[in-house]
């Protein structure tokens, strides 16, 4: 069996206290992968209340651990494993699947097929019983033959059932409309066409809607029964919550799908369907079958929350099991996901919109409404105290006069404003006044948007000030940077604002482990560790033809940096060091300067190229023999995490660093260096022998850091909070 030429693998498993059977998914995956190449393991897991995540860490050390920190639904579950494995088909598991040898070759195969965008296996039970796991797709007159003749009479009749039936059907592969979630494969290009599972449903038809709508999409569904799959599973058939929430789910699709009306008939005729079985069946055998009548009468519009939706360290969705759900008797009621509001480091306008707070904005999105507030500043730039001041007082005085715009077509709910600011945050009346000015330019265009009791993210702590009073969702501080450290800012009112932050807000989320340790003191356990992310398809290689073209007027070799050339972040003696020291190299810096250039751009071999827009980074970067970050030593960069890291791997370029803490993990894909001459020895020995990693191996070791992923992490922190206050 040959195996397909297809993207890598991602095989998503989503966990919800599944300690006791997610140990024999993950063994099974060795020789289930047996001939089909390498593939990464992604568990998310639904802030388990038993020891599910050191079992999977235990037994598959390699496999990624993505913590949602609550219960927030299969769907979401499986949206956050998809949004953590960009370019790769998706296997989706039920942690009670046992896959068989060879079995994803097999849906490799079956994958592989002309118009293919979903793969399932044969599903059999632990001793080889067969699953009856295709289906047809779901309408009135089948549910209600269902109802008057019973699943797997009405099945003989297609016209008349849903379920497939025929035990002869499951030996002949066939493209089917839809087929039982617990295990199926997703190819890349349908995942890349279609919205993400609908994640209302919580557990049960949101397979089925997404596998229809793939369908619509000219995606076929494809059974193959070669590659088999043993499914412990059951806990629908026992626990009358599931069995409720999946007969109320059947309604709530075709009502989505269909409309109103027919939903209505939906809704009647699954619930003869109940009601027949409830009289029949009577005492204890009528149980579940009167628990989803009182769903269906009258049915919610969507399914409650879970128990566990409060509150918890992170950890990320739920499999289907029992007890996951409230019941009527005792319901958790939903709130509508909130807007974002993000008050930003930097502004939209005139800043490389590669920072991470615009990055986790817009993947946030594409889920969520966000208004983008551009930077208020840290302090009024002054004659003798700040570099070019009339330049950076103009381009603020421009940013303002752009006043609210969406300016990504492809995301709709994104919006950018920026207020008109007085930032003499030095005199504490003058914070006030300026406080009051930002918020009421900011309430007014929340209010315009519909953002009443949004999640609101600060990355710059002068907008504590601004948000203090602010009605919301939750607060989380975007700890990005240690902000008093900047050399223009006013210390003790900066740090003053920073504690204000550090102490009142529901989650701050670092970057910086360092920095992350030396706060825990004040934040204790509202802290975490939200790792930049990188957007894979921006930063691809370029071949040279798409290299801009005064890039490729440069001799090489080039040992090049892209990003800002600030004076307190860059290491300019180290610069001049390189161009002098290593006059073969042309030095090549791409990016707007704090700092006059004459020093640099007198040395024949230094080309400063100045801004170039975030577009056209990659074909620049794509240009470089060697990429290279000369930071300074200061308490600025000790706590940095620079997101370029990530875009250079992504370009698989060899790194040379000088060193800082975050760069720990990078050891076997960076050349770190302790001083000015060991930096640039490392220069030296790259421009030699290429790199310590081959291009493609740099490039797929940030395969999966997402900022889709980075950003699902954020919302389920953020959204965890209580609710409005």
């Amino acid at each position: 069996m040959a195996v397909p030429d297809r993207l890598p693998l991602a095989v998503v498993i989503v966990t919800y206290s599944s300690g006791k059977v997610v140990e024999g998914c993950l063994r099974s995956l060795d020789a289930a992968l047996a001939d089909a190449g390498p593939a990464r393991v992604v568990v998310v897991d639904n802030a388990s209340a038993d020891d599910t995540v050191e079992r999977v860490r235990a037994v598959a050390p390699e496999a990624e651990v993505i913590q949602t920190g609550r219960n927030a639904g299969f769907a979401a579950g499986v949206n956050a494993g998809i949004a953590a494995a960009d370019g790769c088909d998706v296997l989706v598991l039920n942690p009670d699947i046992r896959l068989a040898p060879g079995s994803v070759l097999l849906l490799r195969q079956a994958l592989a097929l002309p118009g293919t965008g979903i793969a399932a296996p044969r599903l059999t039970g632990e001793t080889g019983t067969l699953h009856l796991s295709m289906r047809r797709r779901p309408t009135v007159p089948r549910a209600l033959g269902e109802a008057l003749l019973g699943g797997n009479r009405a099945g003989r009749i297609p016209a008349l059932g849903e379920l497939v039936v025929d035990p002869a059907a499951y030996d002949s592969p066939q493209v089917v409309d839809w087929v039982a979630g617990a295990a199926w494969m997703i190819s890349r290009a349908c995942l890349d066409a279609l919205d993400p599972l609908d994640e209302r449903y919580f557990l049960y038809s949101e397979e089925t809607e997404y596998m229809l709508r793939a369908g619509e999409a000219g995606f076929a569904v494809r059974y193959e029964p070669r590659a088999v799959a043993v499914h412990l599973g059951g806990e629908q058939s026992t626990s009358s919550r599931l069995w409720a929430l999946s007969s109320a789910n059947r309604v709530r699709m075709h009502r989505e799908r269909y409309g109103r009306p027919r939903g209505q008939l939906m809704r009647l005729a699954v619930g003869l369907n109940e009601l027949v079985r409830a009289v029949a069946r009577g005492g204890e055998g009528g149980t579940r079958h009167r628990a989803a009548l009182r769903q269906l009468v009258p049915l919610r519009e969507w399914p409650l929350l879970p128990e566990d939706s409060t509150p918890r360290p992170p950890t990320a969705s739920p499999a289907r099991t029992d007890g996951a759900l409230r019941t009527a008797e005792n319901p958790v009621h939903t709130t509508p996901s909130p807007g974002y509001v993000c008050f930003s480091a930097q502004d939209w306008w005139y800043h490389n919109r590669a920072h991470s707070d615009f990055q986790l904005m817009r993947s946030v999105a594409a889920h969520r409404k966000v208004l983008v507030v551009n930077s208020i500043g840290m302090r009024m730039p002054m004659p003798g105290r700040s570099t070019q001041v009339l330049r950076r007082v103009g381009r603020k005085l421009r940013s303002v006069a752009m006043l609210v715009r969406r300016p990504l077509r492809e995301l709709p709910g994104f919006y950018v404003m920026s207020p008109l600011p007085l930032p003499f945050y030095g005199s504490p009346l003058a914070r006030r006044v300026n406080a009051l000015l930002v918020r009421a330019q900011v309430l007014a265009v929340s209010r315009a948007l519909g953002l009443r009791h949004p999640v609101i993210m600060v990355t710059i702590p002068t907008a504590w000030d601004v948000v203090r009073p602010m009605r919301r969702r939750a607060l989380v501080f975007n700890r990005s940077d240690r902000h008093s450290s900047f050399p223009e800012s006013d210390r003790p009112t900066i740090e003053a604002l920073e504690r204000g932050l550090l102490e009142r807000s529901d989650h701050v989320v670092y970057v910086s482990n360092a920095l992350m340790g030396e706060e825990s003191g004040v934040t204790g356990d509202r802290a975490h560790f939200l790792d930049h992310g990188v957007d894979t398809d921006h930063f691809r290689r370029r071949p040279e033809s798409e290299q801009p073209a005064d890039l490729r007027a440069i001799p090489g070799p080039r040992v090049g940096f892209f990003g800002a050339l600030d004076g307190y972040l860059v290491d300019f003696d180290l610069l001049e060091r390189i161009a002098v020291e290593i006059p073969g190299v042309s030095l090549v810096l791409i990016g707007d300067a704090t700092v006059p250039m004459d020093r640099l751009t007198r040395h024949p071999n230094v080309h400063w190229l100045g801004f170039r827009p975030y577009e056209r980074i990659p074909a620049y970067g794509s240009g470089f023999d060697v990429a290279i970050m000369p930071w300074l030593d200061n308490p600025w960069i000790r706590h940095s995490n620079p997101i370029k890291l990530k875009e250079y791997l992504a370009l698989g370029l060899p790194v040379v660093s000088t060193d800082f803490q975050e760069l720990a993990n990078y050891a076997d894909r960076v050349r770190i260096a302790a001083d000015a001459d060991l930096f640039l020895d490392a220069v030296r020995a790259t421009l030699r022998d290429g790199g310590l990693q081959p291009a493609d191996t740099i490039r797929g070791s940030v395969l999966g850091a997402s900022w889709s992923s980075r950003a699902a992490q954020l919302m389920a922190l953020a959204e965890l909070s209580p609710g409005p206050r």
